[in-house]
């Protein structure tokens, strides 16, 4: 798939998930963002970059981390998801905490002006994971850190299956390159291919719980990456997807609703001195 048709269906696919996405993902993502948390150590006074920021979950913690002498740029390719970050933080009345739409290929921040790069969850949309990670390295002052959290294996991903059942109704692959990421040592390599020296790699599980039939397919179609897809769909279409992806995860029924496997990678790196 050519690049720039990755990013827009990416851009506008997020900007139609950005009203769902907290509501169907907070508490899935949960334990990938707080181990990312840990790995990152922020201290008070850091500045720190949150790459694929979303609407700001982890921009926000880290916000509070860092403090009032400290500062948080979070950045979006999604202009939706970036004005629900704004609106979030001023909720919230988080003052040191600011949000820009951004692509994280070609990063608008000056070179070694950053403590800290993240990306939860973000650098598998990317079209170039490569380019991406050197933009986060490019903007680390020396000895700044990384921390990544990308989806694990597909075979430990339960609902996997979504990606080849909305395949098989449209003319390309949605997210091609998803679960390249979570292969092995395929962060550490990410790592070495950018001047970043790896730290430490955890790999951990998870199960995705869904009170309903409904829920689990509100979060595998409306709330996700293949948001863009599912808005094309008419009503055949989407009942004929919603019954396959259930059929799919029928093995992990409870009661009525699903408890599904999910799989985390989560990786700390630091900019290479000299």
């Amino acid at each position: 798939m050519q690049q720039r048709l990755q990013q827009r269906i990416q851009r506008y696919g997020w900007d139609l998930a950005a009203p769902e996405y907290e509501a169907l993902w907070q508490a899935q993502l949960a334990s990938a963002q707080r181990k990312l948390m840990d790995c990152a150590a922020l201290a008070p006074g850091e500045l720190v970059l949150d790459v694929a920021c979303g609407t700001g979950l982890v921009s926000l913690d880290a916000a509070r981390a860092v403090g009032a002498s400290g500062h948080v740029l979070g950045v979006d390719i999604s202009g939706q998801m970036i004005e629900t970050a704004r609106q979030r933080a001023a909720a919230g009345k988080v003052s040191n905490v600011s949000f820009a739409r951004m692509d994280a290929q070609k990063l608008d921040v000056p070179d070694a002006s950053y403590d800290v790069a993240l990306c939860a969850l973000g650098l598998m949309y990317v079209p170039d994971p490569i380019q991406a990670a050197s933009e986060m390295r490019r903007v680390l002052r020396p000895g700044g850190r990384v921390v990544v959290a990308v989806w694990g294996e597909r075979a430990r991903c339960g609902w996997s299956a979504l990606f080849p059942i909305i395949d098989a109704e449209v003319s390309s692959e949605v997210c091609p390159l998803f679960f390249s990421l979570g292969q092995h040592d395929a962060l550490v390599q990410l790592y070495a291919n950018t001047n970043l020296d790896i730290v430490e790699q955890h790999r951990i599980s998870s199960t995705l719980f869904y009170p309903s039939a409904d829920e689990a397919c509100k979060a595998a179609f409306v709330g996700g990456p293949v948001a863009l897809a599912w808005s094309r769909f008419d009503d055949q279409i989407r009942a004929r997807v919603c019954q396959r992806y259930l059929e799919e995860i029928a093995k992990w029924r409870d009661g009525h609703g699903y408890r599904v496997p999910g799989e985390f990678v989560i990786a700390s790196a630091v900019a290479t001195i000299g």
